[in-house]
């Protein structure tokens, strides 16, 4: 379970705030959850927020639930390092013994597919290459919700389906907050759905009628 509390989210403009949410009181079940909106909506920000990475100016947002890093195209990896040891940065952040460090780096680098980039600077690495590695990561490791944020968008049909099949057999294990244009994928993966509109969010118990609302506003523009 997830409870938001009187959560007011907002950024400074030059002349106004461009409020994400507005004091928003929320209790959201445990399961697999969709999260939609217009670009600009706030999707991004409200999993950076689960994912501890940015806060709100008000309230708060509590679970005793972890929570992996918010995974995109953005990744959050040390440019001047390499994917190796991006990897093996991770992995000291959160305890891991010297086998344990080796049997991730070992798995990750199989399954992102880099090649020789594996030891190359992430400065060097495409948005699709740091999404390869960021999702590979993020399997490494278990928690009980996944953030995953459009990173099954990245790389070719045969990457994709991979990534695709691998996140399904992961949330056998945990649960996922995804975050993604592809409506078919959010149909597929989850069982409810968060809608942020205008500064509000609004909870669906079923993904499709998340999606409908969504395709609603899109095409009414309101």
């Amino acid at each position: 379970m997830i409870k938001l509390t009187n959560v007011t989210k907002y950024f400074q403009t030059n002349t106004d705030r461009k409020y994400i949410l507005q004091n928003t009181t929320l209790t959201i079940p445990e399961g697999n959850i969709g999260i939609l909106g217009r670009n600009g909506a706030g999707k991004s920000t409200l999993m950076r927020m689960l994912g501890k990475i940015e806060f709100p100016q008000e309230g708060s947002i509590t679970s005793e639930k972890t929570f992996s890093w918010p995974l995109g195209l953005g990744g959050g990896f040390v440019g001047n390092m390499t994917g190796r040891a991006n990897v093996k940065f991770v992995c000291n952040l959160y305890g891991k013994n010297k086998d344990e460090t080796r049997k991730i780096i070992e798995y990750v680098q199989s399954f992102s597919e880099l090649g020789d980039y594996f030891d190359m600077p992430i400065k060097t690495y495409s948005s699709g290459m740091k999404g390869r590695l960021g999702f590979g990561l993020s399997l490494a490791f278990d928690f009980d919700y996944m953030l995953i944020d459009e990173t099954l968008s990245v790389g070719d049909a045969r990457f994709k389906t991979k990534a695709k099949e691998s996140l399904k057999k992961k949330i056998e294990n945990c649960n996922v907050v995804l975050v993604s244009h592809d409506m078919k994928t959010l149909s597929e993966m989850c069982q409810t759905g968060l809608l942020v509109h205008e500064g509000k969010l609004h909870f669906y118990e079923q993904v499709d009628e998340a999606i409908e609302r969504y395709n609603e506003i899109n095409t009414k523009g309101k």
